[in-house]
């Protein structure tokens, strides 16, 4: 299930919502969006996502989290390591080979690793 998927069954689920009765207003087969909930399908669609966020009556916050994890929730990532240094494209590598065998723990802990570098990139002096 991706990001955006799982979020989405949330908001459906905490309304009572069906598959189906979601996939019937958006106008999609129910088929459609278990596929986009489960990564069988590519992002979704700039369209789809803001009738995704109707649907669900998610504002603001809620709202920004869904596009945000759409944009996260592309099933198969292409990641172009030329012009990096050699150990990227060796993470690179070990992380497409390995990642069906990393625990849920392991995962949040790589993406801790990620969210720190982000902080520390994102402070204006640059400083740790």
């Amino acid at each position: 299930m991706t990001p955006f998927g799982r979020r989405v069954r949330e908001h459906r689920d905490k309304r009572g919502m069906t598959l189906a009765d979601m996939a019937s207003v958006l106008g999609v087969t129910p088929a459609y969006l278990s596929a986009l909930e489960h990564g069988k399908r590519g992002r979704p669609t700039f369209t789809l996502i803001q009738g995704v966020i109707h649907v669900l009556g998610v504002i603001w916050d809620e709202a920004d989290e869904l596009v945000r994890l759409a944009d996260l929730s592309h099933p198969r990532v292409t990641v172009d390591t030329a012009g990096l240094e050699p150990e990227a494209t060796l993470l690179a590598n070990r992380l497409a080979r390995e990642i069906g065998e990393l625990e849920a723990d392991e995962l949040k802990r790589l993406a801790t690793v990620l969210d720190e570098a982000a902080a520390r990139r994102s402070r204006p002096d640059g400083s740790a």
